[in-house]
């Protein structure tokens, strides 16, 4: 019986290797769901402050007014963007839209991940337009 030596640990599920960016795609898509979890829970236990009162309220919205949360909430926001865009980009390429017309298979095989590569190009512009507008928002306006 062959035993896999997984020696990379958590490198090993980063490194792209052959796949390319796609991976590393993968890879942001996973990291992006769980600070959105992660957030959630937070925003559940702060607004729960309120119900011990007003005085309360105030305290903790006081404790989350501060320039290091305002960057977070940026970071947020733009996990949430990457995740629902590249979410979307997932859906449609799972539905099998955007993945070209199957060819004559032939040496060397080409990778149907491949010809996904102008949907990424299109999400990943779309995601850099929206982080761009909402960054001009959020930290200019």
């Amino acid at each position: 019986m062959r035993r896999y030596n997984n020696r990379l640990g958590i490198r090993g599920w980063i490194y792209a290797g052959n796949y390319g960016l796609e991976r590393y795609l993968y890879f942001l898509h996973r990291i992006s769901g769980l600070g959105l979890i992660f957030y959630l829970l937070l925003h559940i236990g702060v607004t729960s402050a309120r119900i011990y009162g007003g005085a309360a309220w105030e305290q903790t919205m006081s404790l989350l007014s501060g320039p290091a949360f305002k960057l977070g909430e940026y970071v947020l926001m733009a996990g949430a963007i990457f995740h629902a865009a590249n979410g979307l980009r997932l859906i449609i390429t799972e539905l099998g839209m955007c993945i070209g017309t199957p060819g004559r298979q032939e040496y060397p095989y080409v990778s149907s991940v491949r010809k996904q590569r102008r949907l990424m190009i299109v999400v990943m512009i779309i995601i850099a337009v929206l982080l761009l507008i909402s960054g001009v928002d959020f930290f200019i306006l």
